[in-house]
């Protein structure tokens, strides 16, 4: 019996389909890591840079609150879009910012908790836990820095720095913040 290349090819063809195929790559079978994702793309301490010439109202601060709340009259603002959540920035008198509130859309809940803890260390900050079901930390202002008031809620974090001494004031922003947009 004589095989021609065309019975030779189809029988291979027919091999070949009933061969299992190599099972694919699956995420328990890949030992390559996966690099962190920050949902804005910005280091857990990124700042926002604003110059107070900017005049940029903030989406979810109005500018007259703010001065009542902080205690200062508000000369310049302007607001930072490389954040996912637009970061504000509010001038007095004084060179630097009154008030800096950064709201981080992070990718997970302990990306979250990294930004809190970079900004409100708990070596040096008192607990903070309002509104109901956000937790991270406070400080007041001293001769050295002013306020701040920093939590987080699942991926989400509010941190509030002021220039001011009273922690209460940071705090009532940051809830304002998390009422306005909704958090």
């Amino acid at each position: 019996m004589r095989r021609t290349l065309p019975t030779i090819l189809a029988a291979s063809i027919m091999l070949t389909a009933c061969t299992p195929a190599e099972p694919e790559a699956t995420p328990e079978t890949t030992t390559e890591a996966t690099p962190e994702v920050i949902t804005d793309g910005l280091p857990i301490d990124a700042m926002p840079a604003v110059e107070r010439t900017v005049q940029t109202a903030c989406p979810y601060l109005n500018t007259d609150w703010v001065a009542d709340t902080n205690g200062q009259r508000v000369t310049g603002y302007g607001t930072d879009e490389r954040f996912s959540t637009p970061s504000c920035v509010f001038y007095s008198y004084p060179e630097e910012p009154q008030l800096t509130v950064i709201v981080r859309d992070m990718s997970t809940t302990d990306n979250a908790i990294a930004v809190v803890d970079w900004a409100a260390p708990i070596d040096s900050t008192e607990p903070a836990e309002e509104p109901a079901g956000w937790s991270g930390g406070r400080r007041g202002g001293n001769d050295t820095s002013g306020a701040l008031y920093a939590v987080q809620n699942g991926p989400t974090a509010v941190i509030v720095f002021t220039n001011q001494d009273q922690s209460l004031k940071a705090q009532l922003i940051a809830e304002e913040v998390i009422q306005n947009l909704g958090l």
